[in-house]
């Protein structure tokens, strides 16, 4: 069991990550402080409350194969952990199409023109085969034609990277995608609903999740309940800013809390804090290479502009991704969909307006006044809401929301890598603590072994979804947590191509 009789068990951080480590070192006996800059625990996952309007920050399915994560979500929630049916399309020239693709909706509601290019552009490539498979393109035109891959593919994912398909790897489309083509879409189709949330089912094609009734951050403050009940603290508003250190061993944490900054002392230090701002809080601080590899990691930002619509329903769909290139809105949100209860009055509904950005750019920048009637217009113009029974809005900025794996991250990673390790009370868990895009189960798994590695195992945390060999002999160690179901659901984000 840790020593924490003089120095305490610090953790860096109240999203998923975080409260969980928090929970089962509780479960264990140990009473850890958490630590979180932000007003709500949940971290990327919490849930956000505007007039009684709750909304998802980029909308949380609940799923998981690892059955000790799903085991847990229902015990700390009960029947508030309901089930939804999920319904998500496609927005392309006014027209809804269903998502995964449907053959013949999709050609229906294209038109017999684009129909017949759509399915002579098909037949080309599969009599002429790009080859060598370079970009997401590439990969994508391979199994749907050219002509589909930029009805369908191109503009969302240029909005949501900020980068041309062209220049993204096929190795990312091959394992985010996991399988989805022309043929399989065909093949679903035709297969029995009762079969299609099974096993073998690809991924993509899942058609029921489980959700919070109030929203995400009801499952992290229940989280929060239990670990303040076990004689844990959970300190919101105070910002870890520094950690300090002999060279082997965290001593300390510096934390801006109330006006002031104090150094508190640590004997154990679980961080799901950005990887940047870990090593530049270092103290002394870690050597130039290792900073520089640290500030070399780069994120991808979000905005969510909530809009609230007089009409008691406006679309079925949870959420709907907008193809349209016209516009700068990525997704739209239909929390009501999510579930009922996110919405104080059943006459109304709530929007989110997903825009996908970099920090400081001019999405970013852009006032609140600003994006809201930005989302109005946008949303008028793709014309599912009319823009006077828009009443109200607010805006929300997520920073670092998408860890970017672009050309030198690798190398970058390692580096850092190769330094934090020499420290041997400090782990890094989590999303942007690994600096791994991630679902809220890979970073819970995470959090349960860096507590476990605390009772005498040794689990290498990197090891989660690495090269295969390094994988099986984690899992050998962990089978409770079933690493290899775990691997095959987490997203991957797109690398360069090349």
């Amino acid at each position: 069991m840790p020593d924490v009789s003089r120095d305490p068990l610090v953790i860096i951080g109240a999203g998923p990550a975080g409260l969980t480590a928090a929970r089962e070192l509780v479960v264990r006996g140990v009473k850890p402080v958490v630590l979180d800059a932000d007003e709500r625990v949940g971290g990327l996952a919490q849930t956000a409350d505007y007039k009684g309007f709750k909304f998802d920050i980029g909308g949380h399915r609940f799923f998981t194969k690892v059955a000790p994560v799903r085991d847990l979500w229902r015990a700390v929630l009960g029947p508030d952990f309901i089930r939804r049916p999920r319904l998500s399309r496609i927005y392309y020239r006014g027209r809804l199409f269903q998502y995964p693709l449907r053959p013949l909706d999709a050609l229906g509601k294209l038109g017999i023109g684009s129909a017949i290019a759509v399915l002579a552009s098909y037949l080309r490539v599969k009599l002429f085969p790009i080859r060598p498979e370079v970009s997401f393109a590439d990969w994508v035109s391979n199994r749907f034609g050219r002509k589909l891959y930029g009805i369908f593919f191109e503009s969302y994912t240029e909005k949501v990277w900020g980068t041309p398909g062209t220049e993204i790897s096929a190795q990312w489309a091959a394992q985010r995608i996991k399988g989805l083509s022309l043929r399989t879409a065909i093949l679903d189709m035709l297969r029995p609903a009762a079969r299609r949330n099974g096993a073998g089912v690809v991924t993509t094609l899942i058609g029921e999740f489980e959700y919070p009734r109030f929203g995400p951050g009801m499952m992290w403050e229940a989280f929060r309940r239990e670990v303040e009940a076990g004689g844990g603290r959970v300190e919101l508003n105070a910002r870890v800013t520094g950690l300090g250190h002999d060279g082997t061993r965290i001593t300390s944490v510096v934390v801006e809390q109330g006006g002031e900054t104090v150094r508190r002392p640590a004997g154990h230090v679980i961080s799901t804090m950005p990887i940047r701002e870990l090593v530049n809080g270092f103290d002394p601080p870690a050597p130039p290479d290792v900073v520089a590899a640290a500030n070399r990691l780069k994120y991808r930002d979000f905005i969510t502009v909530a809009l609230i619509v007089d009409a008691a329903d406006v679309f079925p769909d949870n959420w709907i991704y907008v193809h349209e290139p016209s516009v700068r809105v990525g997704r739209l949100q239909n929390f009501k969909n999510w579930s009922p209860d996110m919405v104080p009055d059943r006459s109304k509904t709530c929007l989110g307006l997903e825009y996908f950005c970099n920090e400081g750019d001019n999405l970013w920048a852009m006032s609140d006044a600003g994006l809201l009637a930005l989302g109005r217009r946008e949303l008028a113009e793709l014309k599912l809401v009319d823009a006077d029974r828009i009443l109200d809005g607010t805006v929300i900025r997520m920073k670092k929301a998408y860890p970017v794996y672009d050309d030198g991250y690798e190398d970058a990673l390692a580096t850092v890598r190769t330094y934090v390790d020499r420290f041997d009370n400090l782990q890094l868990v989590g999303r942007n603590g690994m600096h791994k895009y991630n679902n809220q189960d890979h970073s819970m798994v995470t959090a349960m072994l860096a507590v476990r590695n605390l009772f005498g195992e040794a689990h290498d945390l990197w090891a989660i979804n690495a090269e295969d060999e390094y994988h099986e002999e984690l899992s050998s160690t962990a089978p409770d947590l079933d690493l290899a179901a775990l691997r095959a659901t987490q997203p991957y984000v797109p690398r360069r191509a090349g």
